[in-house]
């Protein structure tokens, strides 16, 4: 029972790690949009700041989505006798979203959009940590993998070998 708890934390970590990334980016930029003392607009952010938290927000949904369907997919595979292949192949081409994200999380697309509108200075006043935050997408991704392959490998023992 200890394994199939791990397996489950693993393959529902991916959506939870999506979500903290969100979490984070709009944190740095309200950090980001209060120390330059732009004008703050009822979400709490800046009007580059909101700019920047589209961006942020895009990338955690394209993740989000690539989670939920991997954790969707590990569910099922838990369970399946039948279709483990094809629910493992979902899961293949569910990790190119996560690419992706990944992939325009690190290009930090923030300082192009911040050139374009001449305001480097707000990009300089986003917290250091906010790069970092790339990562948390790159140890959903990871997680969940791992969970599948321990999700398969479950399927595998518990189902009857036919003869």
């Amino acid at each position: 029972m200890r394994g199939r708890t791990g397996t489950l934390v693993l393959l529902l970590s991916g959506p939870v790690l999506v979500a903290v990334y969100a979490a984070v980016n709009y944190a740095a930029l309200r950090v980001a949009s209060r120390s330059r003392g732009d004008a703050i607009t009822s979400g709490g952010l800046s009007s580059l700041g909101s700019e920047f938290w589209w961006i942020a927000l895009g990338i955690a949904l394209v993740a989000g989505v690539a989670a939920v369907g991997v954790a969707v997919a590990g569910l099922l595979l838990r369970r399946a006798t039948r279709g483990r292949i094809a629910l493992l192949v979902v899961s293949g081409v569910l990790i190119l979203p996560y690419a992706l994200g990944l992939f325009v999380a690190i290009a930090n697309p923030m300082r192009g959009l911040a050139a374009l509108y001449d305001e480097e200075a707000f990009v300089d006043a986003v917290p250091p940590w906010q790069l970092g935050s790339c990562l948390l997408l790159l140890v959903a991704a990871l997680a969940q993998a791992v969970g599948m392959v321990r999700a398969n490998s479950e399927a595998r023992t518990a189902s009857p070998s036919p003869r």
